[in-house]
């Protein structure tokens, strides 16, 4: 009980009474932003291109063997599903006497 009497005494030292009007300090406003320039639609499309000619795009080599790789795990993912559920149903199968 003396811990908590000693916390409210150090809550009350740090804190005003309910009653008393606390002031809270005003945050400063921020700066006004200024309106976005506006950007006609030929130099959109200008600033369009100029970023898509950075792009790098892959070779066909790459695209193909990435292709290869996504059907090889395709296949693996698909066997090691197939896996699981067959020794999830035997499992199941067993505990409930099913097919026995």
């Amino acid at each position: 009980m003396a811990s908590n009497e000693a916390t409210k005494k150090a809550d009350a030292a740090r804190t005003p009474a309910r009653g008393a009007a606390s002031t809270t300090p005003q945050r400063p406003t921020p700066p006004a932003r200024p309106a976005p320039k506006r950007t006609s639609p030929a130099q959109f499309f200008g600033e369009v291109r100029d970023e898509a000619r950075k792009v790098t795009w892959p070779t066909r080599k790459e695209t193909t063997i990435t292709t290869v790789m996504v059907f090889i795990m395709v296949v693996v993912a698909s066997l090691f599903f197939v896996a699981v559920d067959q020794v999830l149903r035997i499992g199941v199968g067993l505990i409930l006497g099913i097919g026995a």
